[in-house]
């Protein structure tokens, strides 16, 4: 069997997510298990999205590596007024876009490319953006950079999850406008909320 076979075998399986809180609450939204997907669990979205609670309602938010889809579809359930989800796997956003008419959320859009492909357009201004891609590949810094680029609103809050070991752990290039504002650490999951104010 191919390697690309494999693959394909491996994106059908189907997993599913939980809506925590908001309108959707309890929901499980099914999820395509593919190669890389790393779905943030319950506990670490519940505490994100406790840090995030004052600002969820009437925000516009990115979710950079959508994936499952699990937190640009909390933020949704949660009061956002839109949320763009982007994905590059093919399948993976025809199950975003699915999911979206399973909740008849009209104000959430997937964009079927790569989160730098999409930043590299012309802007539009996000209050609260998600970083979470695939571990070791340095999408963190490249997306960072790209988003700093007139993608943020004034006071913009930044949620990244990343590996927490010591090497890849850390965030090159961070602007100096960012100030981080709550930091955890679940096992081989560091996670982040920052906060960008006026230079």
């Amino acid at each position: 069997m191919s390697k690309h076979k494999k693959r394909t075998t491996k994106a059908s399986t189907t997993g599913n997510i939980r809506i925590i809180a908001g309108s959707h609450r309890g929901r499980k939204l099914p999820v395509l298990m593919s190669d890389g997907l790393r779905p943030t669990t319950d506990r670490v979205k519940e505490t994100v999205f406790n840090w995030l609670m004052p600002y969820i309602p009437a925000a516009h938010c990115l979710d950079c590596f959508a994936g499952s889809g699990s937190l640009g579809f909390e933020a949704q359930s949660r009061g956002a007024e839109h949320v763009t989800l982007i994905e590059l796997d093919k399948l993976a956003a025809k199950q975003l876009s699915k999911n979206a008419e399973l909740v008849k959320a009209s104000n959430l859009k997937v964009e079927n490319t790569s989160a730098l492909t999409y930043l590299k357009q012309p802007s539009k201004k996000f209050d609260v953006v998600f970083i979470d891609p695939p571990f070791r590949k340095q999408l963190v810094e490249q997306t960072v950079a790209l988003l700093n680029q007139g993608w943020l609103n004034e006071q913009a809050l930044i949620y990244i999850e990343m590996e927490s070991d010591a090497s890849s752990g850390v965030i090159n290039n961070l602007p100096e406008n960012w100030q981080l504002v709550k930091e955890k650490v679940a096992g081989q999951v560091s996670y982040r909320l920052y906060q960008l104010f006026a230079e």
